[in-house]
């Protein structure tokens, strides 16, 4: 089984561009956010329409912890990471940059902590529904936290990281967006 992320000591080669920064199966991390939002939706199915809060209350204590993991330890030992390793183990890795990721997770984690605090707390309605319609993104192939990385290095509020290289999509590609 390949390695989820890959610490480079040798450059890899994707699309013809070397990377010299951690790379991670994006296979693997769209199958962990699948599998993330398939126990979120639920966990949110019985929140909403039976009105049973415990596991939404369980699910976002766990997702902290879950994407606590991705960022500080890589998405190999998350348990989501785990399965979703598992089944896509016989797919040959798609390799992208590690530290977009990481920044995305990091996203996952604050808004997971927030629905930990928010549903812990008794709120329920507009509130945790927002949170969890934000959270679709994951699946849907879209990379929000590429994206803001973008929007944040292209109106100078943060400087280019070599790190980021390779994007799904493309997504932090600066030269690219820069020439549309």
């Amino acid at each position: 089984m390949a390695s989820a992320s890959r610490a480079l000591t040798t450059p890899l080669v994707v699309d013809g561009k070397e990377l010299y920064a951690a790379a991670v199966n994006e296979h693997q991390v769209r199958v962990a956010a699948g599998l993330t939002m398939a126990v979120g939706a639920i966990a949110f199915v019985y929140a909403n329409f039976d009105k049973l809060f415990w596991p939404i209350r369980t699910v976002s204590a766990f997702f902290v912890v879950d994407f606590l993991l991705r960022v500080t330890a890589g998405i190999e030992h998350s348990p989501t990471g785990l399965v979703a390793g598992w089944l896509t183990r016989r797919q040959p890795p798609q390799w992208v940059s590690a530290k977009p990721k990481r920044f995305a997770w990091s996203l996952g984690a604050a808004m997971a902590l927030a629905m930990t605090v928010v549903t812990n707390s008794g709120i329920h309605g507009a509130l945790p529904r927002t949170i969890c319609l934000i959270c679709l993104e994951a699946v849907l192939g879209l990379c929000v936290g590429c994206q803001l990385y973008g929007v944040l290095v292209r109106r100078g509020w943060r400087r280019e990281d070599p790190a980021f290289e390779v994007c799904a999509s493309g997504a932090c590609d600066l030269d690219a967006v820069r020439q549309r």
